[in-house]
């Protein structure tokens, strides 16, 4: 598919801050995220189109290069935008510096911190995993059996086997990169990258492993402990560091990438750290007032007064009875909002019914102005 200009890719200004940027780039990689749009490749596209642009647009040199001279200006520049090409690996892995870091552990909304550059750098693994609301409250820890590459235990990640060495790499004679030269439109320009034959290490195996062939890696499972902190949301991803597939030759592991889908739940309907909650009122007690038990997320009854003439549509807020801020996310805790409903009987006894038609000729039971008007405006603000 042509490119697009990366600022219109990211819907943000030419004179967009890295904040603003950054910002952009976060809100369509949640709505394109793969594990969002199983099999649509239109969203796979756009996800890597997003990803192409950021790595630009955040890079105050490569944002200079192609504010002045358009795509051309990339070329040997590296990364994503620089026409080397890349992987959805590479994408996950550039996901702590977008979302920040935190939480311990790799936390970091959409991913940990940066990473160092290795040498042999193991590929992320992605997972999804479903939140209850009360897990999403408490936090939670989640356990995988997770199949990936492991170091091979037969020659401890060396590659070689037993009492065998390496020597040098006879295309690079050593030194682990290669030079190439390319033709651009600013004349003849040379880049280094990683020995092809001998992956940047310098040297070659002679007598590779018998069991691993020489990678230093072989298939496995591990049993993983996830700590998901407490306020995560749906679409979040974050990091768990060091726990992705090894990397070749005892390189530095990947990491794990983490997707957060959230379940329904038959009693809360969250909004951001606000939890509402719809209390079905008798129509006496709306009438009389009285008191009520409501539910928390933590599981106990809370007692809530209810005034003489309470109307539908009312809202109680109990403050601090929600959901906790993601952190680096915001602060303390949340809002349960109760919103009050009141039941009319589908069926009456004879009684009831007299007793209705003589409450129903007094004027008190056919609403005041003012009262009509707030219901109204409570309509209109369904339509707004």
């Amino acid at each position: 598919m042509a490119k697009r200009d990366y600022y219109e890719v990211l819907g943000v200004e030419k004179n967009a801050s890295e904040e603003e940027i950054k910002k952009a780039y976060r809100k369509i990689a949640i709505k394109y995220h793969p594990d969002r749009n199983p099999g649509d490749k239109d969203a796979e596209e756009k996800f890597k189109e997003a990803a192409e642009a950021y790595d630009v647009l955040h890079d105050p040199k490569k944002r200079q290069q192609y504010d002045q001279f358009g795509f051309e200006g990339l070329q040997g520049m590296g990364g994503f935008g620089g026409g080397g090409g890349f992987s959805m690996d590479d994408i996950f892995s550039m996901f702590g510096s977008v979302f920040g870091g935190g939480f311990g552990g790799g936390f970091g909304g959409f991913g940990g911190g940066g990473r160092q550059a290795a040498r042999h750098q193991g590929s992320d693994l992605r997972l999804k995993v479903k939140l209850s609301l009360q897990e999403v409250s408490a936090g939670c820890t989640k356990k995988f059996k997770v199949r990936k590459d492991i170091t091979c235990p037969h020659c401890q990640g060396s590659g070689a086997e037993s009492g065998s060495g390496s020597e040098t790499c006879p295309t690079c004679h050593g030194s682990g990169v290669e030079v190439r030269t390319k033709q651009t439109m600013f004349g003849m320009m040379q880049t280094q990258a990683p020995c092809r034959n001998c992956g940047g290490e310098g040297t070659v195996i002679k007598n590779p492993c018998t069991q691993c062939g020489g990678t230093g890696i072989v298939k496995g499972e591990e049993v993983i402990d996830i700590n998901i902190p407490k306020g995560v949301g749906d679409g979040m991803v974050f990091t768990v560091s060091g726990k992705g597939n090894a990397g070749r030759h005892n390189g530095i592991p990947g990491d794990i990438q983490v997707y957060i889908e959230e379940e329904d739940n038959d009693t809360f309907v969250r909004d951001g750290q606000d939890l509402i909650y719809n209390l079905l009122l008798d129509f006496p007690t709306a009438a009389l007032g009285g008191e009520v038990r409501i539910p928390t997320i933590e599981g106990t009854k809370l007692k809530i007064k209810i005034e003489p003439g309470t109307q539908p549509g009312k809202t109680l807020r109990l403050r601090g009875k929600g959901l906790p801020a993601v952190q680096g996310y915001g602060s303390g805790w949340g809002d349960l909002v109760v919103n009050v409903s009141v039941y009319v009987p589908k069926t009456l006894s004879r009684s009831e019914k007299e007793t209705l038609e003589h409450l129903k000729e007094s004027d008190n039971f056919q609403g005041d102005t003012q009262t009509k008007k707030t219901i109204f405006q409570k309509f209109k603000n369904y339509f707004n």
